[in-house]
């Protein structure tokens, strides 16, 4: 518990900071959109670039362990897609973002020295083998399905093509692209350039929680704290229970395998499903509620799971 509060701290710490700012007027409320910006369109593509530069694709990867996993996260970013659009009456765009919100582990900040703590440095080549196709596999589905989403009652060609086009112009998905290039083809990346985009990447963590707080004082969370509620716990319970069910039962992995595709699967949201509700200004009240829901819910969520796996294990 201590662990994770440790974890989470500085976290919260610094979402505090942005929101207590722009509260007290220490920072402007119009600065935050900039800083967003910055966020999403330099910092974050440098962030994943050095992150795909550095995955060892040709490690061996268990397409069942990690099938336990996505088969986990596209079944909550369904059930959360069809909440949204059938129960709350969302538009379609708005729905994405959302379903978003359900499926977008927190598999660095908290997920690496949680796991960490809990199964000791041999476990992480397995949450790296999940962390090498998070970003890429779950940040592609969402961009894709908000595309088609938001075309606006276009002609189905016209929209593939516009989609395809936002795709390919996404400042995200051209640093995971250049990433998993350069990593795959063995470029070697001139030193200034790979200092330069390492000092970029080092800016996403305390931009992007200091824009949460800032963004935060524009909404009214509590109008919103029930759809949140629904997509944490989809992320926090559903997720690691789908993954735990094809894992343990389905595919009868060995438990190694199991333990860190169930307490993976039960990290709370990433902070990119923030960055990705603003990047489409899509259901960004919801986006901020559930980051913050499913970390602080997650404390609990989290500390079960551990209990259940060790008493599976035996």
């Amino acid at each position: 518990m201590l662990t994770v509060l440790s974890v989470i701290g500085p976290v919260f710490a610094l979402v505090a900071l942005g929101y207590l700012s722009v509260r007290m007027r220490l920072y402007p409320e119009g600065g935050v959109a900039g800083l967003i910006s910055f966020v999403n369109n330099f910092a974050t593509p440098c962030l994943l670039f050095q992150a795909m530069l550095k995955v060892d694709f040709g490690s061996t990867f268990n397409p069942k362990y990690l099938l336990s996993f996505y088969i986990g996260a596209f079944c909550c970013f369904g059930i959360s897609f069809l909440i949204a659009r059938k129960i709350f009456k969302r538009r379609a765009g708005e729905s994405v973002a959302i379903g978003f919100s359900a499926y977008f582990t927190n598999t660095v900040l908290l997920g690496l020295p949680i796991i960490q703590r809990a199964y000791g440095n041999e476990a992480l080549p397995l949450l790296f083998a999940i962390v090498g196709f998070h970003a890429p596999v779950l940040m592609s589905f969402g961009m894709v399905v908000m595309e088609f989403a938001r075309r606006d009652g276009e002609p189905l060609a016209k929209a593939i093509g516009q989609s395809l086009m936002r795709v390919i112009k996404n400042p995200l998905l051209i640093g995971i692209s250049l990433g998993i290039a350069a990593n795959l083809l063995d470029i070697s990346i001139p030193e200034i350039l790979d200092d330069a985009t390492q000092m970029m990447a080092t800016a996403v963590l305390p931009a992007a929680l200091f824009g949460l707080g800032g963004a935060l004082v524009q909404y009214r969370l509590r109008q919103s704290w029930g759809q949140a509620l629904i997509s944490s716990v989809l992320k926090l319970v559903v997720h690691p229970m789908i993954a735990l069910v094809f894992s343990y039962y389905v595919f009868d992995l060995e438990f190694e395998l199991v333990r860190v595709a169930v307490l993976t699967a039960a990290m709370p949201s990433g902070l990119n499903v923030y960055i990705f509700a603003t990047f489409y200004n899509r259901s960004t009240d919801i986006a901020a509620n559930t980051v913050l829901q499913s970390t602080v819910l997650g404390v609990l969520s989290i500390s079960a799971w551990l209990l259940i796996l060790q008493y599976l294990q035996g």
